[in-house]
């Protein structure tokens, strides 16, 4: 019996042994495959952050694997020795998924980094700025991703009318600058409520979300769209939910005053009065600020820029045929434009580095058999000097050489600036911020 009892013990130990060695190889495997695209992430700029992106407490993780299983851009988080860690940081766009995700809360949502620092206004919890009856929603506080966007827009409103808004006749209840995502929840949020509002934009419907390419997709999580409903639309196309919101803005009598852009908020006695570019102004007891972080386009400061051949964002590209074409920047918005662009025109792609870095996984697939297969010229290390009717002086500075090409249109993609000025001018605190953790809820 004693025989027999050490033999099945000893089986039992053989047997659990095994298991737990195949796990530890099973796992050791894993981790080298995370291991290997960490390293390959560093090798292409991806393994920074660049806006908002999840931090991990390494002390309350437990390995569940329930965070990079909700990322819908997959490959930002992965497991490495028992730890998690980020991959391509900079393909987060920070909807946060994966703090919802966990189990035990070991994620936090963190803009900056320790050495990176980020300029975000002074807002709280309220989304109030330190000027009292300003606020700040969407993506210029920090938060991007439409469906942040929304949630926050309708939150200002319901917070500015908790507070309290003094209702006087002839002056808006709330003045909205921008039309996108947190200012259209906005003005729903202010019809549901009987508010005395006014929209504007300093383009059109839509804000940023407005310039994407055609087939940018733009939407990974459902959103509740105030006097709407829940909005269940994955993979969604710019297109798609423009006609959305226009249908969802015209069913409730709201309109926005397009190509209006705000040039100075300032206090006058009990109300903010608020000046357009034409010299109109407008009276409000509270504005809010939903614009996007770049307020306005980079420039590249060369002669020949303001003609009107150069553009800085992508309109009906199908329209556009039969022309030489120069994208100039190295980033996803002119890597896809000049991919929208290629098939009907002879397109150059000018990038003053000598690789590509921190664009999207699937995009640096496309371009580069775009370019093995002559659809796109590609010029590295070149930068465009200047700008003349019929042609593009271009700049080769690995070779210090310049070079005259034959041109009829120029799209720029050199990022944005944040409007600096404008806010500081409304007396609005702007401060760089090394690591910010934002505040989020669980739902």
């Amino acid at each position: 019996m004693f025989l027999e009892q050490v033999i099945i013990y000893g089986l039992v130990f053989s047997i659990c042994g095994a298991i737990i060695f195949y796990y530890l190889r099973s796992e050791s495997k894993k981790s080298q495959v995370v291991a290997a695209k960490v390293n390959q992430a560093k090798i292409d700029g991806l393994f920074e952050p660049v806006s908002l992106h999840p931090v991990i407490d390494l002390d309350s993780c437990i390995k569940s694997g329930a965070c990079y299983a909700a990322c819908p851009e997959k490959d930002i988080l992965g497991i490495v020795n028992g730890r998690a860690t980020l991959i391509n940081a900079s393909n987060c766009i920070g909807h946060g998924a994966c703090f919802h995700a966990c189990p035990v809360e070991a994620i936090s949502l963190v803009i900056g980094t320790e050495k990176r620092g980020v300029d975000l206004p002074h807002i709280n919890e309220e989304f109030e700025t330190n000027v009292e009856g300003i606020y700040i929603a969407g993506e210029l506080g920090g938060m991007g991703l439409i469906k942040n966007g929304v949630e926050q827009g309708q939150e200002a409103v319901n917070y500015m009318i908790k507070k309290g808004i003094p209702r006087q006749k002839d002056i808006y209840d709330l003045f909205i600058v921008g039309a996108g995502p947190a200012g259209i929840s906005a003005a729903l949020q202010s019809k549901k409520m009987g508010l005395n509002f006014k929209i504007v934009d300093q383009d059109t419907l839509g804000g940023t979300v407005y310039t994407f390419p055609r087939s940018k997709i733009v939407m990974t999580s459902p959103m509740d769209l105030p006097l709407h409903g829940k909005v269940k639309l994955y993979e969604t196309s710019k297109t798609e939910l423009i006609e959305l919101w226009e249908k969802v803005l015209t069913t409730n009598n709201i309109s926005i005053q397009e190509h209006t852009k705000i040039e100075s908020i300032e206090r006058t006695g009990t109300y903010f009065s608020i000046q357009d570019q034409s010299g109109k102004y407008y009276q409000a007891q509270r504005v809010l600020l939903a614009i996007g972080r770049r307020g306005t386009p980079r420039k590249l400061g060369i002669p020949g820029e303001m003609t009107e051949k150069v553009a800085y964002r992508l309109l009906e590209p199908e329209l556009i045929q039969g022309e030489k074409i120069m994208v100039v920047g190295g980033g996803d918005s002119a890597v896809e434009s000049a991919m929208l662009l290629m098939d009907q025109n002879e397109v150059i792609l000018s990038y003053r580095k000598d690789t590509f870095s921190r664009i999207k996984p699937k995009n640096r697939e496309r371009i580069q058999a775009a370019i093995d297969n002559g659809k796109i010229k590609m010029a590295f290390n070149t930068v465009p000097v200047e700008i003349k009717p019929e042609t593009i002086i271009l700049k080769n500075n690995e070779m210090d050489q310049l070079e005259e090409i034959p041109n009829h249109r120029i799209y720029i993609f050199a990022g944005g600036e944040l409007p600096t000025a404008f806010l500081k001018n409304s007396g609005i605190e702007i401060s760089k911020r090394f690591g910010y953790t934002v505040k989020q809820y669980k739902k």
